[in-house]
């Protein structure tokens, strides 16, 4: 008993020195929540999401798009310069991107029908074309060879709910930096809408998850997902603008991160739902030009584009 009591009061002795050399407070920025926070059920939110996809039939977009490739695998990171683009949309799935460079004139056109795309490239020392899928159906091209469609369309139009999918909602937050006082942070809420196959049995796998703000109940963000669960889009939304009856981001940042390939897409311009011409999205191929198919794993590594090589076959047991 008397070491017991001996014991007690050595710990009782040893307290403050231990709480005044273990332990360090330092001052971090402080977080407070919007001015307005907004509130609305999933049933709303999902109309909100319709209204905004079938209020767009067709946009014309001019602005700069600024490419960047690689990453931790490869070791390197390469930035393309900034490049004047112009896109071209027409629902369901047609969709034209041409890129050019100042003086020179087009380096880029590449046109889809939702299915299969063509594109013809055109600068010092290059004049090739692809064809191929508007799904990269060989994962060894990465980077600017891995560009698609797809790629492009899916982040630009958020789709709502399908007859074939399921949806959940969950709330989650974000630390942003206040617009208005620099040094200060925003902790802003946000609803996220998960859309989902189908059940099968016990499984419903993710194909997509829409972030809103709420703040504005607009999306700044959208996961995209693949067939195997990984993210194959992540679509960062910003610097909103209204364009006559649509409310549109001017900023759109697209990470591919499974093909090290990221794209940032600044709007300048925007017109909606015009009526396009009949030959808006046709791309003739000039005669001569050596066509790459990029399907073909032959045909995609011999091209003079230098497209990415096929990936080497695994070794026969």
């Amino acid at each position: 008993m008397r070491i017991r009591r001996a014991f007690a009061t050595g710990l009782l002795t040893l307290t403050p020195a231990l709480t005044g050399c273990l332990r360090h407070t330092r001052t971090v920025p402080k977080t407070h929540p919007p001015a307005v926070v907004l509130d609305a059920t999933l049933d709303q939110l999902l109309k909100q999401a319709d209204d905004r996809y079938d209020a767009i039939h067709s946009v014309t977009f001019k602005g700069k798009l600024i490419a960047t490739t690689g990453g931790a695998d490869k070791g390197e990171i390469t930035h393309y310069p900034e490049l004047t683009t112009y896109i071209v949309i027409s629902k369901p799935q047609q969709i034209r991107l041409i890129l050019v460079v100042p003086v020179y004139g087009s380096v880029l056109d590449m046109v889809s029908d939702g299915k299969n795309f063509k594109m013809h490239l055109t600068f010092p020392g290059k004049n090739c074309a692809y064809t191929g899928s508007d799904q990269v159906t060989n994962t060894s091209q990465k980077g600017l060879y891995s560009l698609r469609p797809a790629a492009i369309l899916d982040p630009l139009l958020i789709e709502g709910l399908k007859p074939n999918q399921v949806v959940s909602m969950t709330q989650d937050s974000r630390i942003i930096t206040d617009p208005k006082k620099r040094k200060e942070l925003i902790d802003d809420p946000d609803y996220d809408l998960e859309f989902l196959s189908l059940p099968e049995g016990h499984v419903a796998r993710s194909q997509h998850v829409v972030h809103i703000d709420r703040m504005n109940l607009l999306p700044w963000r959208q996961d995209i997902y693949n067939a195997d669960g990984k993210v194959e889009t992540t679509a960062l939304y910003s610097n909103y603008k209204q364009f006559g009856d649509v409310n549109f981001p001017t900023k759109i940042v697209i990470q591919r991160p499974l093909d090290d390939l990221f794209l940032t897409i600044t709007v300048d311009k925007a017109i909606f739902n015009q009526e396009l011409a009949s030959d808006q999205f046709k791309l003739d191929i000039p005669n001569g030009v050596t066509v790459a198919n990029m399907d073909d794993p032959v045909s995609a590594s011999t091209n003079p584009c230098d497209a990415h090589p096929a990936a080497a076959a695994p070794p026969a047991k």
